[in-house]
């Protein structure tokens, strides 16, 4: 019984879709992420004098608006997943689930 329903779950069109926009959409973030955080330790290991550098008159250097930067990225790459996935990837869900069940 249940080889017949992960048979049924492969053969749905929506469950190839789900799949391959899924993975697609996620190494497109994955990449964008690990530039973003590779390129701020490659900066931190060759550019030393741009991020110890002052702002302005008081004690800000670039490295914190570029470390927060960071951080607020991550935050805002894990939302975008996430909306997509209560969106589209949670309505190619319930089509499969409708298709399996019937």
């Amino acid at each position: 019984m249940q080889d017949d329903m992960v048979q049924k779950i492969k053969a749905d069109p929506n469950y190839r879709k789900l799949v391959s926009a899924r993975s697609t959409f996620g190494w497109t973030l994955t990449w964008a992420m690990m530039a973003v955080y590779y390129g701020f330790i490659l900066l931190i290991a060759f550019n030393k004098e741009l991020l110890s550098a002052k702002t302005g008159a008081g004690v800000m250097t670039w490295g914190m608006p570029i470390g927060l930067f960071v951080i607020v990225f991550t935050v805002v790459v894990t939302g975008v997943y996430v909306r997509r996935a209560n969106g589209a990837y949670d309505e190619l869900t319930a089509a499969i689930r409708l298709r399996a069940a019937a």
